[in-house]
């Protein structure tokens, strides 16, 4: 287990030391396929160490890994501690970026200086990957910042377009603000518990007393985790883009690079729901003290209603769009929706079976949506980029060059419907059994509409780009690398659905071992051990 441990805290100093290299390699190499061979190699190798991680996971039973950073002790020192949940997710999330990676190989010969873009993207896969598997909430602060810093850049990485200069002014602006407030749910937190350490607060707001002991906020242990839960939800709702705080997600997706786009809707959103479910499911789970005073049911219905919210709005506003990349935005607010109302089904008055299921739909539809949304978009990108339009009416038809494309869209978009016999029917169909035997029809009804209303979207791009006649001739690119993304991913949605009953099985065994009560249990127990072996306690 050491050296399982050791690979885990390997992980994001590899990836951050490979980014902040490439500046002062740049001074001596100039040669583009360099840096290209050079980021792929550490991203597959990032992608590597987080599916030996994994199976080191299953192998031992889903027992968390844990990693003490300088040798220090939980809670003193700052750890990572990966179970069931996200060592499934971060190899999910490094899976994600290889293919970014891969994908921005053949992106690269529309970029002029690629240094830069590869310093930025391996920063984000850093702050990604270091957000999935830490232990601590303020090393969670850190990797925020550094994944938010790497996001600004590259969604301003076209420095000529005013509008990616628009976007990421809003986005940047914005997000600042609300990492400043995650920053101060941390000081509250360490104030209220004497402690950052995400199973040591796990173990105090299980125990802890519901009564002030000192005074308001600091003192009382239930208004502190009160407000750093508002402001720790404030900010990773933004960051995965739930309604009302999805405003930047069109803006930045109509204007950054193609992979970047991917790397967004498939990674860095749903980094922000692996937070979200993190600190409602572990850290102030069902027998918390804001379990106990009622309000963590208040908190997930509130969650709940956004994410209906989400669902609508950006479904609707798929409609509206003429820019593809704003489309596949409002795309992806939407399923952010439908995350956040399965996700927050964890309620008093639910029974376990029934949460199980809703859980096991949750990581389920994120694998679904993150690999059919990246397909789609690398399609998508196939066929825009060369022709630097992103206007739906300019690329009429233009799928027709690219074969390898039509196939990608029509099965990206079978996926996100939610098409029988493709993944996404089957993460839908769980959604609804969730929402039927919790006795809430009409949140089926929801997940039915929003679904129905999202496929006119879809269908909008789907026919502008296959359909219609060339509007004007046009040179072919070389497919190169792309056609062997677009294959692996349209195979993979597709075995998704034709394996169903396997996949929910093994992903429900990795929700038993998480975020039901046997999986908290295990993450705590594993603290308790490693403290234990570092005082020689037995």
């Amino acid at each position: 287990m050491n050296f399982a441990s050791n690979v885990v805290g390997a992980i994001t100093p590899l990836l951050a030391i490979s980014s902040f290299s490439i500046p002062l390699l740049s001074l001596f190499i100039k040669n583009k396929k360099f840096y290209n061979a050079y980021a792929l190699t550490i991203s597959a190798i990032a992608l590597a160490m987080s599916s030996w991680t994994f199976a080191r996971l299953i192998e031992g039973g889903y027992k968390p890994i844990v990693y003490k950073f300088g040798g220090w002790p939980p809670p003193v020192g700052i750890v990572y501690e990966v179970d069931a949940l996200n060592g499934l997710l971060g190899l999910y999330a490094s899976l994600v970026m290889f293919i970014a990676f891969l994908f921005s190989t053949w992106y690269s010969k529309f970029i002029d200086d690629v240094t830069w873009y590869y310093t930025l993207l391996l920063g984000l896969e850093t702050g990604i990957i270091g957000c999935i598997y830490t232990g601590d909430v303020f090393n969670l602060f850190v990797m925020l910042e550094v994944l938010s810093i790497s996001a600004y850049g590259l969604a301003a990485f076209f420095t000529r377009r005013p509008t990616a200069l628009e976007a990421a002014f809003k986005y940047a602006f914005i997000g600042a603000l609300v990492t400043t407030l995650y920053f101060i749910a941390t000081v509250i937190l360490y104030s209220a518990y004497g402690t950052l350490n995400m199973a040591d607060l796990l173990g105090k707001s299980t125990l802890a007393s519901s009564s002030g002991f000192s005074g308001w906020l600091f003192g009382d242990v239930t208004s502190a985790s009160l407000a750093a839960i508002a402001f720790t939800l404030w900010v990773f709702t933004f960051k995965s883009a739930l309604f009302p705080n999805h405003f930047w997600v069109p803006d930045v997706y109509s204007a950054a690079p193609v992979p970047v786009i991917a790397a967004f809707s498939g990674a860095v959103e749903i980094t922000g729901v692996y937070v979200v479910v993190r600190f409602m499911y572990t850290l102030f789970g069902a027998e918390s003290v804001l379990a106990l005073n009622g309000y963590r049911d208040s908190i997930l219905l509130i969650l709940l209603i956004l994410g209906i919210a989400s669902g609508i709005v950006g479904s609707l506003m798929m409609i509206l769009q003429k820019n593809a990349y704003r489309l596949l935005g409002y795309s992806t607010i939407s399923h952010i929706g439908l995350l956040y109302m399965v996700l927050s089904l964890g309620m008093s008055s639910i029974p376990s079976d029934v949460l199980k299921t809703a859980l096991t739909a949750l990581v389920y539809h994120i694998v679904n949506f993150g690999l059919g949304k990246v397909l789609m978009i690398s399609s998508v990108g196939l066929v825009s980029t060369p022709t630097g339009e992103r206007d739906l009416d300019k690329l009429s038809g233009l799928s027709r060059l690219y074969p390898i494309a039509s196939i990608g869209i029509t099965m990206a978009v079978f996926q996100l419907i939610g098409l029988i016999p493709f993944g996404g029917f089957y993460s839908k169909l769980l959604m609804y059994q969730a929402f039927i035997s919790s006795g809430q029809p009409m949140l089926a009804v929801a997940l039915i509409a929003i679904s129905a209303i999202s496929s006119l979207g879809y269908l909008k791009i789907f026919y502008a780009l296959i359909f219609p006649p060339l509007l004007r001739s046009s040179v072919k690119e070389r497919e190169g690398v792309v056609i062997p993304i677009v294959s692996a991913l349209a195979v993979a949605v597709l075995l998704l659905g034709l394996f169903s009953p396997a996949v929910s099985k093994f992903i429900e065994t990795v929700v038993e071992n998480s975020l039901m009560p046997k999986g908290v249990k295990m993450y705590y127990e594993s603290f308790i051990e490693v403290l234990r072996n570092y005082t020689g306690g037995g």
